[in-house]
């Protein structure tokens, strides 16, 4: 038998005043644990603007007209 199911066998013989009090120590351990995470080194938003110069001369809106007549052309098909 797991460690996880032999703690939630005790769990179950708690009264329901107890198993609240489980509950809630549970829950500020995890968000110790979450808040003592590292932050990740790196953000999304440094991915900003990458990769702008390839979408320079073309149009947004003939673009998404191409898109959505290509896509309605396979469904034709």
């Amino acid at each position: 038998m797991s460690n996880y199911q032999e703690v939630l066998q005790q769990a179950q013989t708690l009264t329901p005043k107890e198993q609240i009090r489980l509950i809630e120590d549970l829950s500020s351990l995890m968000r110790q644990q979450v808040t003592m995470t590292p932050k990740p080194k790196h953000s999304i938003l440094e991915l900003r603007g990458l990769g702008k110069e390839i979408w320079n001369g073309v149009d947004a809106q003939q673009y998404v007209n191409q898109e959505r007549d290509s896509v309605l052309d396979q469904l034709i098909v």
